[in-house]
């Protein structure tokens, strides 16, 4: 179970990884080491998964995102594991989501150009195993990104 100095840590984190750890324990009232030790539990317990750079995308030439709601001929554990499997091996594939409702899965696709995202409409996301039916929408806008789970 997480407290408040846990989630206080998880906050600085994710504002800024790249910071000391004596940075984040001056931040969080606490000592470096026993900062430090708390995030090796956070980690070792799977709470912090990894550390990464948030890029740009739009600086590096990926001006348009699409979300893209996919269908499927079935919905069978080998047909679902088959599609999971591929999608994962994409790297036009951002993300890739098992959805409710109407659509079985949500992808997220960067590219930059409308003739870029034909190509992978054509080449991946259509040549995706089962896939009966694709939907696509442009983002006209980013009016909020993610920046991080809200503290608790």
């Amino acid at each position: 179970m997480l407290d408040q100095i846990d989630r206080k840590i998880l906050s600085e984190l994710q504002s800024n990884c790249r910071r000391s750890i004596a940075e984040i324990a001056d931040h969080v009232g606490l000592s470096t080491s026993a900062c430090h030790r708390r995030i090796g539990i956070l980690e070792s317990q799977g709470v912090i998964e990894r550390y990464a750079a948030r890029l740009n995308g739009e600086k590096l030439g990926f001006t348009m995102t699409f979300y893209v709601e996919v269908s499927l001929e079935g919905q069978s554990e080998k047909t679902l594991a088959d599609f999971e499997s591929a999608a994962l091996n994409r790297p036009e594939v951002l993300e890739c989501h098992l959805m409710t409702g109407d659509a079985d899965y949500l992808l997220k696709v960067a590219a930059p150009s409308t003739q870029d995202y034909e190509r992978i409409y054509r080449r991946t996301i259509a040549a995706l195993p089962h896939v009966s039916r694709i939907k696509s929408s442009l983002v006209m806008k980013t009016v909020k990104r993610w920046h991080g789970y809200p503290p608790t």
